[in-house]
């Protein structure tokens, strides 16, 4: 088990990089503005559900494996980046459908999956569980793997209370602003917009780091 009086500290830095904005966060807003509040939730649990592989990496170590391999992380960039650019480009294509019709159209599985896929392909997070997590370990206490999958769950769960939040909150939200037609092709505009600026993120960070 991690050292308990090493918990409060971790709790207040898992709080402060939950809260703050990040890639999952947009991507979760972004689709319960379009879809509503069933599709944040489901967004939320299906990032929780790609934090699932995280900490099992983690755990097992492939997280610093990971790190110590600059190919593999601008790979993990370059799938995340072509992954949202599609994201977008489907978006972008279902701008003229009214966010209550579009959203009878996609299943709860297929939120669930690409907001997983999405949570898996963000290279960020594969760092920060390899530069961070240990930081709160200690080897009196006893197996590192045990220490890492622990620290790794309640990361999960703050982060699955706050994606949940805010995707409840962002979901009512567009759905008082879907009521007109236009206002719903703004809506989906601008989720396609979110998708395609991740993307350029990460495919910037790939070409950058393979130029360099």
């Amino acid at each position: 088990m991690p050292d308990l009086a090493l918990l409060p500290a971790y709790l207040a830095a898992v709080a402060i990089i939950t809260i703050a904005p990040g890639p999952d966060s947009a991507y979760i807003v972004a689709v319960a503005l379009e879809r509503g509040p069933r599709a944040g939730l489901l967004s939320a649990l299906g990032m929780a559900m790609g934090m699932v592989a995280h900490v099992t990496a983690a755990a097992l170590g492939l997280a610093v494996l990971l790190r110590s391999i600059p190919a593999a992380q601008h790979v993990v960039e370059l799938a995340g980046g072509l992954y949202l650019g599609w994201l977008a480009l489907t978006t972008v294509r279902s701008a003229r459908t009214p966010p209550a019709a579009a959203g009878g159209t996609l299943s709860a599985g297929r939120v669930l999956r690409r907001a997983a896929l999405t949570n898996v392909l963000n290279p960020k997070t594969v760092l920060f569980f390899a530069a961070f997590l240990p930081r709160f370990t200690t080897a009196a206490n006893g197996p590192l793997w045990v220490q890492l999958l622990v620290l790794g769950l309640v990361f999960l769960i703050v982060g699955l209370v706050w994606d949940s939040l805010l995707g409840l909150c962002a979901g009512r939200l567009g759905r008082g602003l879907a009521q007109g037609r236009q206002t719903a092709t703004a809506v989906n505009l601008v989720t396609a917009t979110t998708f395609a600026l991740l993307a350029l993120i990460l495919l910037h960070s790939a070409s950058a780091a393979v130029v360099a």
